[in-house]
């Protein structure tokens, strides 16, 4: 991989699961590129391929179809041996509950030093997300705040290019949810490309762009406070749900004009 190409990148992708009725189909076909040091909020509603999303990301789940590397690395085709190591290397995964990222008999030190030996780099992290006041605390003596911004901690250690965060403001109070967001933005600072899955709306604000999946496809990206349709690799375009209730039929007349340099979309 070289150092202007997309950390993350998805191409085609696609999970079906089985079912008592038949066949799910809970990711259709998402492109998707993201950049070293950016972050991501998914968002959509429950049903919608977040988590089938994020878990293909994350080398947790097969897709059935597609590809998706990190770093340049195409984790479903390696062993599971090998592939374990690499997910290790290259994602940390933050869980919702704060307690499911932690090991309940170690201190906060001791969670970051199970990474590595380099004790510096260890308080060095702890400083950095403001907890190195809870440097000998388990977690039962921590707040889920604090839990959670350890939890973003590993990712400093290990240097993983990929952060994948599943909800992780959901259970959180005001206050506690902008340390760990703040743990977030200063992940990013230093490269890391951080992924969020949440329907909180007070991380949206705080990310570089919003990916909104609608029936397990990517229904529009949003950056800069402007939302984009997206136009997938087979050239399907994804409608904004407010546009798309316009055409009731399911169809649509497309034109271009050259002159002002966009495209029209009409009802028949």
């Amino acid at each position: 991989m070289t150092r202007d190409e997309p950390v993350v990148v998805c191409r085609s992708l696609v999970k079906v699961y089985p079912a008592a009725t038949g066949r799910v189909q809970a990711v259709r076909g998402v492109d998707l590129e993201l950049d070293a040091g950016t972050t991501t909020a998914v968002v959509g509603p429950s049903g919608s391929g977040k988590s089938s999303l994020l878990r293909m990301v994350a080398s947790l789940d097969q897709p059935t179809a597609g590809t998706v590397t990190i770093a340049g690395v195409d984790l479903h085709t390696a062993r599971p041996g090998r592939r374990a190591r690499l997910r290790g290397r290259l994602v940390t995964h933050v869980y919702q509950r704060p307690g499911d990222n932690l090991l309940g008999h170690l201190t906060a030190s001791q969670q970051l030093g199970r990474l590595t030996r380099r004790r510096p780099l260890v308080m060095d992290a702890l400083r950095r997300l403001g907890i190195d006041h809870r440097a000998h605390h388990l977690p039962s003596q921590m707040s889920g705040g604090e839990r959670q911004r350890l939890a973003f901690a590993r990712a400093l250690v290990l240097a993983s290019p990929v952060v994948i965060a599943d909800e992780p403001t959901a259970t959180l109070d005001t206050a506690s949810a902008d340390a760990v967001l703040d743990a977030v933005e200063l992940l990013a600072a230093s490269g890391t490309t951080v992924i969020v899955a949440t329907h909180d709306e007070r991380i949206l604000p705080r990310v570089d762009q919003i990916v909104t999946l609608r029936d397990g496809a990517v229904a529009s990206i949003t950056a800069g406070g402007t939302e984009m349709a997206v136009i997938d690799r087979s050239g399907r375009l994804q409608l904004p749900p407010g546009i798309r209730e316009r055409f009731a039929d399911g169809r649509a007349i497309l034109g271009w004009d050259d002159g002002e340099g966009h495209m029209t979309v009409r009802a028949p």
